[in-house]
This record gives structure tokens, C-alpha cells and sequence, in this order.
């Protein structure tokens, strides 16, 4: 089983930027691709992105395309999220997961969770 901490959720007007990170508890961490979702108020989860094992094939959707970008530093065992022109529809709880097939697409099975951490959007 993998333990994953995500960080770097906070507050920031329209426009601004944030970086969130999540950590890993395991090694190898390239045994896993990893997701991010984000869960707004009163509404279901919704897929961000996903990375495979090695990092060399990523998946984003459409309403984050350009702006979001996620990427991993296996050494470091984190994935990250780099999330620019944050708009106020982007207020959620934004979540890490971990895909132990390895596959990392919007459809997979991911089967460890992060406990979030919220973004705050004001406008």
C-alpha cells in the first residue's frame, strides 16, 4: 500500500498560480502512474490529469488543457501539478491518486488516495 500527502493548496485570486505536490510513502513510486482529481462543492470528482511510470505519456482533460500541467520527479517520488490562470471555477478539493496497473489514463482503476487539499479561487 502507498500513502500519498499532497501540498501546496491555499488561496489565490484569478490569474494567479499554484504548484501542488504529492508525496509518496513508497518506493519504487515508477512501479505507479498517478492521477490528479479535484472534487468542487455539491459536485462529483472530476479527472485532471494523469502521468505514466516513466513520465513519457500524459493525459489531460479538456477543461484544464494549456493550463494545467502535471509532471513527476520519480527520484523524489512526487507528482505534481503546476496549475496556471486559475480561474474561480477551479475551487475544489484537488486530490492525488496512484494507478498501480501502471496504465495512468482517465479511465484506470486508481487505487490509493490522497486527503486533498484545497484550492481557493476568489475573483
Amino acid at each position: 500500500q502507498v500513502q500519498l500527502v499532497e501540498s501546496g493548496g491555499g488561496s489565490v485570486q484569478a490569474g494567479g498560480s499554484l504548484r501542488l505536490s504529492c508525496a509518496a510513502s513508497r518506493r519504487p513510486f515508477s512501479n505507479y502512474a498517478m492521477g490528479w482529481f479535484r472534487q468542487a462543492s455539491g459536485k462529483d470528482r472530476e479527472f485532471l490529469a494523469a502521468i505514466s511510470r516513466s513520465g513519457g505519456r500524459v493525459y489531460s482533460a479538456d477543461s484544464v488543457k494549456g493550463r494545467f500541467t502535471i509532471s513527476r520527479d520519480n527520484a523524489k517520488v512526487t507528482v505534481y501539478l503546476q496549475m496556471n490562470n486559475l480561474k474561480p471555477e477551479d475551487t475544489a478539493v484537488y486530490y492525488c491518486a496512484a494507478d498501480s496497473s501502471g496504465l495512468g489514463t482517465p479511465n484506470s482503476k486508481f487505487d490509493y488516495w490522497g486527503q486533498g487539499t484545497q484550492v481557493t479561487v476568489s475573483s
